[in-house]
């Protein structure tokens, strides 16, 4: 597991649910290999970065079952799901929907963005 904290922002940006968004910057590309697990904090927001098959996903990073860290979890790149280490629950990263019990909460899911080598995150305000 490695941590980033960083807190450039891009000017905020409005969708759908009149909620403000602003891209946050999170790391190199470089930074991030083929099925890392990267956690990294943004305010009172806890993401988990990961890339596999060149695409990379952003989610919340605590599971919605028990407060554990998923970024100290397992990845499975077949099935594009994060298991929780603490009651193994497995989320699904695309759509953040649980696999299987305990969990029955979805995590949240990040757009995400890569600009000029760098990772980008939008997230609410």
């Amino acid at each position: 597991m490695r941590s980033i904290i960083n807190i450039e922002v891009e000017k905020p940006i409005q969708i759908n649910d009149d909620k403000p968004r602003v891209w946050i910057k999170a790391c190199r590309t470089q930074d991030l290999k083929n099925s890392d697990l990267l956690d990294f904090d943004h305010e009172d927001k806890k993401i988990l970065i990961t890339r596999f098959d060149n695409k990379i996903y952003a989610t919340d990073r605590i599971c919605t079952h028990a407060y554990a860290d998923l970024s100290t979890g397992f990845l499975n790149e077949s099935e594009k799901t994060v298991t929780c280490p603490l009651h193994m629950s497995n989320f699904n990263l695309e759509s953040g929907r649980p696999q299987n019990l305990p969990a029955e909460d979805p995590i949240r899911v990040y757009k995400v963005k890569v600009e000029d080598e760098w990772i980008w995150i939008l997230i609410e305000k």
